[in-house]
């Protein structure tokens, strides 16, 4: 991607609760870059700050009580003539513009990202007539199709329906709906089948993957699924304690993980040709938010960890067609590891 030019660029992103204990890095110094028609995967353990990651790029950090204290987020709009919008910079209503049209997220917990006092209809059809000015009716009939699509059964009564008299899945299909309406060039997608069965999972990701090759969508998937990972994204980025501990192509990533926590990941996942006897999770539990180790996040869960790596924090290191924030790859192009 050396060649192109990103459509969402994340430099140095750093977002941050504040307890009574002290500042927490929920989110330190994060940085990504999305390219037009990217299928991208983030992945980690829960409480890494991936979810927090698509809150701060969407403007909606304060909303869960997070400050953004740090970075740039910079977008190129489609009709910008090449400009850059630094979306940090964006007002209230600058954002209300760009918020759901141009970059649109699915939300992990529908209950709590629904109106409970609107119809799922009227909140549908409200995206759209505040971003294509289309009537009320056109908007309606068209959400009636978005339901169709995502294989929300009995679409005239659900359009009636509210949040609460709906279940947990077809609360998320509701949601993957809104967040598709206008058809955005970027999509967040935060745990996006969670609540599904098998099957739906299925139906929900090759709607997705349709989106994206017909309108040259780029989708940035949250999720601990590597399974998903391997089927759809291109791209892998893994989180850890806050920061993108390793970044690689999927094929190279799962062919050969170079970061420990990610060879931990993928060891803790069922594979068809072994038994659940040879899964080996990953030890130790993830360090403090709020007085991180002075050296490598992971040192203390690390079984290849030496000296270097408790005292100093390390920085991205090039190791094949991957960066990885580890020790091990140290002047890895002349013969060390």
């Amino acid at each position: 991607m050396a060649d192109k030019r990103p459509i969402l660029d994340v430099v140095g992103l750093r977002t941050s609760f504040f307890p009574p204990e002290g500042e927490l890095k929920a989110v330190d110094g994060v940085s990504l870059a999305l390219y037009e028609g990217e299928f991208v995967a983030l992945v980690g353990e829960s409480g890494c700050g991936k979810t927090l990651t698509a809150l701060s790029i969407m403007g909606l950090a304060p909303a869960v009580g997070a400050r953004v204290l740090g970075g740039h987020i910079e977008y190129v709009p489609a009709d910008g003539g090449g400009g850059k919008v630094d979306l940090l910079s964006l007002s209230d209503r600058e954002w209300r513009d760009i918020r759901g049209r141009d970059v649109a997220m699915i939300f992990q917990d529908p209950l709590t990202s629904l109106n409970p006092v609107l119809t799922v209809g009227e909140q549908i059809a409200e995206v759209l007539t505040t971003h294509n000015k289309t009537t009320r009716r056109d908007a309606m009939a068209r959400a009636g199709d978005l339901l169709a699509d995502v294989g929300v059964p009995n679409v005239r009564e659900r359009l009636r329906a509210y949040p609460h008299q709906m279940s947990g899945g077809m609360r998320q299909r509701v949601m993957i709906a809104e967040a598709l309406a206008c058809g955005p060039r970027v999509l967040l997608a935060d745990e996006p089948t969670t609540a599904l069965d098998v099957t739906i999972q299925a139906q929900i990701l090759d709607l997705i993957k349709k989106l994206q090759e017909k309108r040259g969508t780029t989708v940035l998937l949250i999720t601990h699924d590597l399974g998903i990972v391997a089927e759809t994204c291109s791209y892998i980025l893994v989180m850890y304690a806050g920061r993108i501990v390793e970044r690689a192509e999927a094929k190279e990533f799962f062919a050969s993980p170079r970061h420990p926590y990610s060879q931990g990941l993928l060891k803790s996942v069922p594979r068809l040709d072994e038994t659940a006897s040879s899964l080996t999770p990953v030890e130790g539990q993830p360090p403090s938010l709020i007085s991180t180790p002075k050296g490598c996040p992971f040192e203390p869960r690390c079984e290849r960890r030496f000296g270097k790596c408790a005292d100093e924090d390390p920085p991205e290191i090039p190791a094949g067609g991957a960066k990885v924030r580890c020790w091990l790859y140290e002047k890895r192009d002349e013969g060390k590891k």
